[in-house]
């Protein structure tokens, strides 16, 4: 089900066609996983693994993956690689429940 441009989050945008731009503010290192609410213009995310060798940009990735539905190759760090502040990159047909990852609900199995 699409989500009308209003519903949509300030910090998710199209970016082509079925390719969706998240900006995201991360936490590595956390105690828990998980949306923090909005920070800067992004989506606070934490996720528990450490900022060291690209681990929390993995779990960022599958974090992210397993709360829209969808497979982790589908989404991708576009810019901000060793920086809090993110652009991710998701590539699905239809646009994403935006509301599913603000409230850190995941897919229903």
């Amino acid at each position: 089900m699409p989500t009308s441009p209003a519903a949509r989050p300030p910090y998710a945008e199209p970016a082509g066609p079925g390719v969706w731009r998240l900006r995201v503010w991360v936490q590595p290192g956390a105690k828990s996983e998980g949306p923090a609410g909005e920070y800067q213009g992004c989506l606070k995310l934490k996720v528990a693994a450490p900022a060291v060798d690209n681990k929390a940009n993995a779990a960022l990735v599958k974090l992210v993956a397993r709360v829209l539905g969808c497979r982790a190759s589908s989404v991708q760090v576009e810019s901000g690689q060793t920086s809090r502040k993110k652009a991710l990159r998701i590539e699905l047909p239809a646009e994403p429940a935006w509301s599913r990852l603000a409230a850190g609900q995941a897919e229903p199995s």
